[in-house]
């Protein structure tokens, strides 16, 4: 579905190439996660005495890259690798939303002038805390730059029960433009993505 200022990525492959401006730059593109918040009641007495009777699901925006040159990594909260946007990996998380109740939701900034040196970029989600129930988290994400229209993905595809979504592929199309397509699938964990995209990284737990 197109309208002026929209175009919604609704079917899984369903794809798109950005468009360039006139100096043949792409820019900043700008990838949004927003969702609505959800409480869930558990624990009884002593969880609302102690303040955890409603606790928010913490749904996290985070990426996996690979780099021209070989190099591969993640851009998230989890573990602190926010990324930088100037320098390696031209990929920057601004900030780590912990209830879903920032109107702005989550970044991920991708510096597409640094298109010749990114080869690919796998944007995904995962539920940090909180039951894993996408249906009623009703996640967006949005991606933004300044030659042409927002691109919309909504996780309107639900597999409750696993805690990951791999959302969309950027993937470089002759160092001219990014192509991003449509996935949404979900996974156990960060390691099942990884092999799913035959990615290679080595996972270990984190924290934040």
């Amino acid at each position: 579905m197109v309208n002026l200022s929209k175009i919604e990525l609704t079917k899984k492959g369903q794809s798109i190439n950005l468009t360039k401006s006139n100096t043949q730059l792409i820019g900043e593109i700008l990838v949004n996660l927003n969702w609505n918040q959800q409480t869930k009641k558990s624990g009884g007495i002593l969880s609302t005495l102690f303040g955890k009777g409603n606790a928010g699901v913490d749904l996290d925006l985070g990426c996996l890259y690979e780099l021209k040159n070989g190099q591969k990594g993640c851009v998230q909260a989890l573990g602190n690798s926010f990324g930088s946007f100037r320098s390696f990996p031209y990929i920057e998380l601004d900030g780590d939303d912990r209830t879903g109740s920032v109107s702005s939701g989550e970044n991920l900034r991708i510096n597409g002038n640094m298109i010749k040196d990114i080869k690919r970029i796998l944007v995904y989600s995962f539920i940090y805390e909180g039951v894993a129930n996408w249906s009623q988290a009703d996640g967006i994400v949005t991606l933004k730059y300044p030659s042409g229209p927002d691109i919309e993905v909504k996780l309107d595809e639900h597999r409750n029960g696993k805690i990951m979504c791999a959302i969309a592929m950027i993937e470089n199309v002759n160092d001219e433009t990014f192509k991003v397509q449509r996935l949404v699938e979900y996974f156990n964990g960060h390691q099942d993505m990884d092999h799913a995209y035959r990615w290679g990284m080595k996972w270990v737990a984190g924290s934040k």
